[in-house]
């Protein structure tokens, strides 16, 4: 493999932009705009299990025009027209593509000219509701509303909200997290070079499925990814070992706690419990280990005969233990991403108090504890991970475009969802997976939640039947490994992996791989759990 990049990094500057954002946001609290838009979403009920605090009497309709469309989700009867979901589906035609085309290969590696692409469908998207949609939509941010369409002329308003719903509901808290727990993480470093073998790999892919539940899947991913990438740095054949990294680490791992995964973490915000998640145990230990040994059988009988003995001797000769750097103060750093995720939700009181966290606080608090980690953390380990912030950058760049994109295929599942006739458990696990696969799994699993949830079968679990929950949470967990843009992380390691020298697989080429080894587990786990 060739040696990995230098290191690219930037601290001071980004420092001073994380200090300016946080004294933007002071300067906002002190006008209380966050503190009004909390109490809208405090008022609006549907997002909250916590609704004590009850009316206040601080208006924030500057901030939403249409919140005084207090209708339901449900009270939406208009959708998008299908060929809405052409935009997204470019995109995702795009990341596939472009990639294995000559002529578009070198051109498409960098991320600015990802964002070209991203963007301009985005544009597209947002300019048919400027122009075109005239039913009204149902908003998030900063609260559930309903929003009129304009009478006539330009749709503005609702223009606005679909952004809003994409970037300020969706997309800030998703890269606001993934960058703290990428760059946080990238402060760690585990250096030592362990004989490659086929068992030395699958305790990786072990330890990993264990701490995704706990520091979460970007989290657990980006700790590892470089030590396990630097044990097999003297072996040829390394594509498969990351492949199951991303299937095991990246996703199947995160499903016992809402640490875990964002799908997971959504639900506990809508009133799931906490521990809830850990009745999955039989789920996660019969996906998991099941994974590990089949890679533990392929690597042992085709993949590590196949290597070179001069690179065998070299691996054997050169043996390094383990040895851990930058535990402090990021280890704190990083417990402390954790319980912003878990105790800072503008829809919940704060645990022992009757008091709401402002809007954005959680963000605001992930990025202090960023700049933390660049301020105390030691540059010599980032340098010595090779840290860099091109794979968060590309991974911004691109699910910019594509929560935008997924708006109108999101709000035509939202209403057609109801009539799909689902209604058993293996039901949702496929639909949940399938389009967890190719969209954003968190909003994927609201909607299938909110779907169950109207259905009201059987012993439920937040307002869901316990049956469904299970397989919607099994669903847009495991099946975020189909696709490389199933879950945040996957995109993450594999850059990583690239830029260290592992030639990974196409788009196509990644879902051969899952579709060989991750649909017939999948479809074994329907029989026996579902």
């Amino acid at each position: 493999m060739s040696q990995i990049p230098k290191s690219d990094i930037a601290d001071k500057p980004l420092i001073f932009a994380i200090m300016a954002i946080l004294i933007v946001y002071g300067l906002l609290a002190i006008f209380h705009l966050p503190q009004m838009a909390t109490e809208q979403i405090v008022r609006a009920g549907g997002q909250s299990s916590h609704s004590e605090a009850g009316p206040t009497t601080n208006s924030i309709a500057d901030l939403s025009p249409t919140s005084v469309e207090n209708s339901k989700p449900h009270d939406i009867t208009n959708h998008p027209p299908y060929w809405m979901a052409i935009p997204f589906m470019l995109l995702l035609g795009a990341i596939a593509v472009l990639p294995l085309i000559s002529a578009t290969s070198h051109w498409w590696e960098n991320n600015l000219h990802r964002f070209y692409v991203a963007g301009g469908l985005a544009a597209v998207t947002l300019l048919y509701y400027l122009c075109l949609h005239g039913h009204p939509i149902h908003a998030n941010w900063p609260a559930s509303h309903n929003a009129p369409a304009a009478p006539s002329g330009l749709n503005l308003s609702q223009t606005w909200e679909v952004f809003a719903n994409a970037i300020f509901s969706d997309y800030v808290p998703f890269i606001v997290l993934l960058f703290s727990l990428y760059t946080i993480s990238g402060g760690i470093r585990i250096v030592g070079d362990l004989p490659a073998h086929p068992l030395t790999n699958s305790m990786f892919l072990l330890v990993g499925a264990i701490l995704a539940s706990f520091i979460g899947t970007t989290g657990a991913a980006m700790v590892l990814i470089r030590p396990l990438l630097e044990t097999n740095s003297e072996r040829k054949y390394v594509k498969h070992t990351v492949i199951f990294f991303i299937f095991i680490v990246c996703n199947c791992g995160g499903c016992l706690l809402p640490l875990g995964d964002p799908p997971l973490f959504l639900g506990y915000l809508k009133g799931v419990p906490f521990l809830w998640t850990c009745v999955l145990w039989k789920e996660w230990l019969f996906v998991n280990g099941i994974l590990i040994v089949i890679y533990w059988i392929w690597d042992h009988i085709w993949y590590y005969p196949h290597e070179t003995p001069a690179d065998i001797a070299r691996d054997e000769a050169q043996v390094r233990r383990l040895t851990f750097s930058g535990l402090w103060p990021n280890v704190l750093l990083l417990a402390g991403v954790i319980l912003s995720v878990g105790m800072l939700d503008p829809s919940k009181t704060l645990p022992g108090t009757n008091w709401h966290p402002w809007l954005y606080l959680r963000e605001a608090v992930q990025l202090g504890l960023v700049a933390l980690s660049l301020l105390l953390g030691s540059r010599a380990v980032r340098e010595a991970n090779s840290f860099n912030y091109a794979a968060i950058i590309e991974v911004a760049a691109l699910f910019f475009g594509i929560f935008i994109c997924m708006q109108p295929p999101l709000q035509v599942l939202a209403i057609e969802g109801p009539r799909l006739g689902l209604v058993a458990p293996w039901h949702y696990f496929w639909a949940t997976g399938s389009l967890s696969s190719v969209l954003d799994n968190a909003p994927t699993y609201v909607v299938f939640f909110e779907t169950a949830k109207s259905l009201g079968l059987g012993p439920a679990v937040a307002g869901v039947s316990e049956r469904l929950l299970v397989a919607i949470s099994l669903g847009s967990v495991f099946m975020g490994a189909n696709t490389y843009i199933g879950n945040g992380p996957n995109f993450m390691v594999k850059s990583i992996a690239e830029k260290s020298g592992v030639p990974m697989p196409s788009f196509f080429g990644y879902m051969l791989y899952s579709f060989c080894f991750l649909i017939p587990i999948f479809v074994l786990t329907t029989f026996l759990f579902l």
